[in-house]
């Protein structure tokens, strides 16, 4: 029973490492897909240890505010608004990296049950249906945002600071074009799962 749970316990972290983690592609699977799932996995992991620096000034920024606030009763205007829009900037411009090691919520209690072949299926018919066509239509409308943003130099007005809004909508610009970068890979990845029975990057 303790083995069973034990087995049950790792099945998620089983999950999130199997897609391409090795970097290493099946010797039968075409060239110009193992390099594009290759390449796109190298790009988002680039990416993601560039924006996991954000963190920095995140925590200085909250330390800084705090410290102020406290031992000098001389709160800043500006702390509370890098703080959310580095944190904001973080989660979107590292999404990409996070879907690459397969780390996105999902409904892993049923998923991981499947067989591999079901999984990759499952997973390609909704890159195919849902998540491209949706992402798409989010950086259409986003584009909008970003230049309507850029050309009022819009400020936010919601604290004294009233900081220039675009650089965050960029942000956001830039995590949405990020995810449909990797969303290639992991379609291939899919594809590949859903014919052969076997995640690309699987011990053989």
């Amino acid at each position: 029973m303790a083995e069973e749970l034990n087995k049950l316990d790792i099945t998620d972290e089983m999950i999130a490492e199997r897609r391409g983690g090795s970097g290493k592609m099946p010797s039968d699977m075409p060239n110009w897909m193992a390099s594009t799932i290759i390449n796109i996995d190298k790009l988002s992991k680039i990416i993601g240890n560039i924006v996991c620096w954000i963190t920095m000034p995140l925590i200085f920024a909250m330390v800084y505010e705090v410290l102020a606030r406290k031992l000098f009763n001389a709160p800043t205007m500006w702390a509370y608004d890098m703080s959310r829009f580095m944190y904001g900037a973080l989660f979107m411009l590292g999404a990409g990296y996070a879907l690459s090691k397969g780390v996105h919520i999902r409904a892993d209690f049923l998923y991981r049950n499947f067989k591999t072949k079901t999984q990759g299926t499952i997973d390609f018919w909704l890159y195919l249906l849902f998540y491209f066509p949706g992402l798409i239509v989010f950086l259409y409308m986003t584009t909008g945002f970003v230049q309507e943003s850029i050309m009022r130099s819009e400020k936010g007005m919601d604290t004294a600071w009233m900081p220039l809004m675009w650089p965050i909508k960029a942000c956001l610009w830039f995590g949405i074009l990020f995810l449909l970068i990797q969303g290639v890979s992991e379609i291939l990845k899919s594809y590949w799962a859903s014919t052969k029975g076997k995640w690309p990057g699987d011990e053989e």
